[in-house]
């Protein structure tokens, strides 16, 4: 496609020694990696609000720091853009044999358990020696959604309930466990371990309602800015602000900011 060799020509001329940009030239792969996190979540939220154009803009971001990372590693000798897609067609293509080849799957078990062998081939053949199950989970990933991916892989071996019950029963049971480390005194690692617990179970449970915890909240959050700026701007209507409001006073407000919607 023109428009992306274009793209490559553009990202040269920024990194050009000599005539590109001063900001460009000096960055790295440490230096530009916040920024590529920070796009990552800006096209979450364009997706969240079903923003048509600006899920395109944020794409266009997004695209323009994997040129980067590709430009960067072009210059260092390491590999170019085109050897980056063609390392994903040809994964895309190996992890899809019931598409590009002849196999066929009954079920999205069977098909989950092909895609997780042939990731354990892969990471085998490249020499990397982590060959549990769970080592190829990335640790750095947002907390939610990490553990969203590790109960997943987890279940691809049937380490998983079949059933919603035990799933509610497990929440209710770390709940109890948190009331317990309360009532005993319990220190703060020993809190955050306790909540750690009630917040992957929680994590289990929307996977098994096929619901994203990450999504899920997200989406929660956005409801509690909208419903928190109607107090701030009903109190701003009388005069008043939130410090000189009382919490019977603020809560009557967020109810009537819930009937809203």
């Amino acid at each position: 496609m023109k428009e992306i060799d274009e793209l490559l020509q553009t990202m040269a001329a920024l990194r050009d020694p000599d005539t590109g940009c001063p900001w460009d030239r000096q960055q790295n792969n440490s230096t530009i990696l916040p920024y590529t996190i920070e796009e990552v979540y800006e096209l979450a939220e364009a997706i969240a609000k079903a923003d048509t154009r600006s899920i395109r803009d944020e794409l266009g971001d997004l695209l323009f720091q994997i040129v980067f990372y590709a430009q960067m590693a072009d210059e260092n000798k390491q590999f170019s853009f085109a050897e980056v897609a063609d390392s994903i067609n040809q994964k895309l293509k190996r992890r899809h044999p019931h598409v590009f080849g002849n196999d066929k799957f009954e079920s999205t078990t069977q098909l989950s358990m092909s895609w997780e062998t042939i990731k354990a081939q892969e990471r085998a053949q490249s020499g990397k020696t982590d060959t549990g199950l769970l080592d190829s989970v990335s640790a750095a990933m947002p907390a939610l959604i990490c553990a969203t991916k590790l109960q997943r892989k987890a279940a691809t071996v049937g380490f998983d309930w079949e059933h919603l019950a035990p799933v509610i029963d497990k929440i209710n049971e770390e709940l109890g466990e948190i009331r317990e480390a309360i009532d005993s005194g319990a220190d703060r690692i020993k809190l955050q371990d306790e909540v750690g617990d009630v917040l992957f179970a929680c994590v289990n449970l929307a996977r098994h309602l096929q619901v994203d915890a990450e999504t899920a909240l997200m989406s929660t959050n956005s409801k509690f800015r909208k419903r928190f700026a109607y107090i701030e701007s009903e109190l701003a209507r009388q005069g008043r602000n939130t410090s000189q409001a009382t919490l019977e006073e603020m809560e009557q407000l967020w109810q009537l900011a819930k009937g809203e919607g």
